[in-house]
């Protein structure tokens, strides 16, 4: 998972530079929103309400923004319409799966737009269930090992429920169960640990491995999608490798 994880680091860099911090917002408090309208608009009791607004901070989401986005998922504040939560499925080029977590106020919308980035990159939409088969739910976490005590995080996420502990030169990535989050989270808080990368994710149960070419094509579709205005996120079973991240640094 090192690779994926470096691809991750990659990709919150670029949306950290990005000019495009505007529409950063409108995913972020889309987010709130379906959260919000899910689970009610306390982020004490409302867990997924919770980690939408820490994601809205790191990215330091105005306050008055992360409160008019709660009120408009529980309906409060009318505002912009209603909102869907849907996962569309597909195939990237070379046979990838692909999950595509979409939230949006315009379903044809959404899908014209998807399905014109995967045609154009040799990939198609997917029938209902198609994909997401291959996928579980789990509770990730990604964070630089640099001056940590690798032995005390590995034995604290354990104790706290963890699946596993992937330690690499440069980061290090927890997988738990998703009921193992919340524990998870205040392990490492206690350690002083501030993650780069705390969610819960769709993670594929068999993964691909492509050469490295072909593994630069299907980033790249990946990064297209995530730029859609509607797509919060991409999930695919390609094995990310080391080689294929440089590859995408350097081209």
């Amino acid at each position: 998972m090192s690779g994926h994880s470096k691809w991750s680091t990659i990709k919150r860099k670029k949306a950290a530079n990005d000019a495009r911090r505007g529409n950063i917002f409108t995913r972020l408090a889309r987010e709130i929103s379906i959260a919000a309208r899910e689970g009610g608009g306390d982020p004490e009791s409302n867990f997924a309400l919770r980690l939408a607004v820490d994601r809205a901070r790191d990215n330091n989401m105005p306050k008055e923004n992360i409160e008019r986005s709660i009120r408009r998922g529980t309906g409060e504040d009318k505002e912009g319409g209603s909102l869907d939560h849907v996962m569309y499925e597909g195939y990237g080029p070379h046979g990838v799966a692909l999950l595509m977590e979409v939230v949006t106020d315009n379903r044809k919308r959404s899908v014209a737009d998807i399905r014109h980035a995967l045609s154009h990159s040799g990939g198609n939409m997917a029938e209902a269930g198609s994909v997401a088969w291959n996928f579980h739910q789990a509770a990730y976490f990604a964070f630089q090992a640099a001056g940590l005590d690798t032995n005390k995080v590995f034995e604290a996420a354990v104790e706290a429920g963890a699946d596993d502990v992937i330690i690499g030169d440069d980061d290090i990535e927890i997988i738990g169960p998703v009921e193992s989050f919340k524990a998870v989270s205040d392990k490492l808080h206690a350690l002083g640990i501030q993650p780069d990368e705390a969610r819960l994710r769709m993670l594929p149960n068999t993964t691909l491995e492509l050469p490295g070419d072909q593994a630069l094509q299907l980033m790249r579709l990946v990064e297209h999608l995530e730029e859609l205005d509607d797509v919060q996120e991409v999930y695919s079973n390609l094995e990310v490798t080391d080689e294929a991240v440089e590859m995408l640094e350097t081209a």
